[in-house]
């Protein structure tokens, strides 16, 4: 198959849409694909351009095909403001639609068969439904966050007026074009329905995890991380990810302090994004808590082995809008999970199991603090239920996400649609 990419995010970004868009455009091309893809150059989540891609404008990565099994990648210009606020991320977002315009319209004498692009952002979705026409190409959608209603139900933009209601028009009414619409979990697959997306266009794509990459260490493995930060016998509390503002870290600093008295008790926040400075100045004081920067993908499985306990903190309302991409290697390394969100979301199915017999961790309510100490403190004092819900998360992972069935039906999915 030719198979067009046009999103965002790509490799070598380490976290979220980055790093699921550039293992899947690299598995297709080993699969004997062509695969193009049409993106930015990495910046996310530091909201700083990587230093070795800043000096040109436009480059290509893999033009002569030096290595078929991997694909073509161009990469366009990009605005990327320091301190993202709401207006500045739309320009952001517009800054690549327009920067791509040139290099997408080359493709059009490539004549893809498929052109496949990624939300966010949704100001490619345009883009993408043009040059698929164009070229008699299926298009499909992939959602990864549900962009538009992030942006108002996160205070990102001013909810409840005529912005509102206009950008609410248009995603209706591009969305609905896509030959295909597909989300990363069956509860945002079912809002993409109750959006008006006909239910026979709408799929299920999950986010994957290499599960032998990502895997659960023997308690008698020495740990790297351990280690070196001096905690070995200590309960490590991990958080690692993006630290944005849909991610609800403010939670995670008056927590850490209502243990700081514990000595058995140590907290370890490990990544980037624009919440960070404001975290590190909350816990700057707080000698049981570490902060560690994004590590590289070869030391991951390490660190997510180097927790007792996963902490997922989200914001009330974003559980539906927003599946955390890092919660599959939570469940693949199989420790168990702390999740703040309501009940009735994809995260608090997937935590809590479809019975307490299968449930990978505690849930509890999105900016209830209260109730996210005691979860805590209930898993730190039961170190047999720990390694039952970790146990239990490794299956999920197992069973559910495994990078090879993944996309492997996808690919099946995609071949429907030629």
């Amino acid at each position: 198959m030719r198979i067009l990419i046009y999103g965002l995010n790509y490799s070598p970004e380490l976290t979220g849409i980055g790093k699921y868009t550039g293992e899947m455009s690299s598995w297709l091309a080993a699969r004997g694909h062509e695969v193009r893809v049409i993106t930015a150059p990495p910046y996310y989540p530091a909201w700083s351009i990587r230093e070795d891609y800043r000096n040109t404008l436009y480059r290509t990565e893999n033009a002569a095909r030096q290595n078929p099994a991997e694909p073509i990648v161009y990469r366009t210009p990009l605005y990327v403001p320091a301190k993202p606020t709401g207006l500045k991320r739309v320009l952001h977002l517009a800054s690549f639609m327009l920067g791509s315009l040139p290099v997408i319209a080359r493709q059009l004498f490539w004549q893809p068969q498929i052109v496949f692009t990624v939300e966010p952002t949704f100001f490619c979705a345009p883009i993408a439904l043009l040059t698929a026409q164009a070229t008699g190409a299926s298009s499909w959608l992939h959602v990864q966050d549900f962009e538009v209603d992030a942006a108002f139900d996160l205070n990102l933009l001013p909810a409840e007026g005529p912005i509102h209601a206009l950008a609410l028009g248009l995603e209706k009414l591009f969305t609905q074009s896509f030959t295909r619409v597909s989300s990363i979990s069956r509860k945002m697959v079912e809002r993409a329905v109750a959006k008006g997306i006909p239910a026979s266009q709408a799929i299920l794509f999950p986010n994957w995890v290499d599960i032998e990459a990502i895997h659960p260490q023997c308690c008698t493995t020495p740990n790297s991380f351990r280690r070196e930060l001096n905690l070995e016998g200590k309960i490590i509390l991990l958080y690692s990810g993006n630290m944005g503002a849909k991610q609800g870290l403010e939670l995670l600093a008056p927590l850490a302090q209502s243990f700081e008295h514990d000595p058995r008790i140590h907290f370890l926040f490990c990544g980037d994004g624009a919440f960070r400075p404001q975290l590190e100045s909350l816990v700057t004081n707080h000698a049981n808590v570490t902060l560690l920067p994004l590590q590289p993908v070869e030391r991951l499985n390490d660190l997510l082995n180097a927790a007792d306990i996963h902490l997922l903190p989200q914001r009330a309302g974003a559980a539906d809008l927003v599946m955390p991409s890092k919660l599959t290697g939570m469940l693949s390394s199989g420790r168990p999970i702390i999740a703040t969100a309501d009940e009735g979301t994809q995260v608090a199915h997937v935590v809590n199991g479809q019975s307490s017999n299968e449930a990978c961790g505690i849930v509890v309510p999105a900016e209830a603090p209260q109730a996210l100490n005691a979860a805590v403190t209930t898993l730190i004092n039961n170190p047999t239920l720990r390694t039952q819900l970790g146990a239990n998360a490794r299956n999920y992972a197992i069973q559910h996400l495994g990078k090879q069935q993944v996309l492997e039906q996808f690919e099946r999915d995609l071949r429907s649609l030629i």
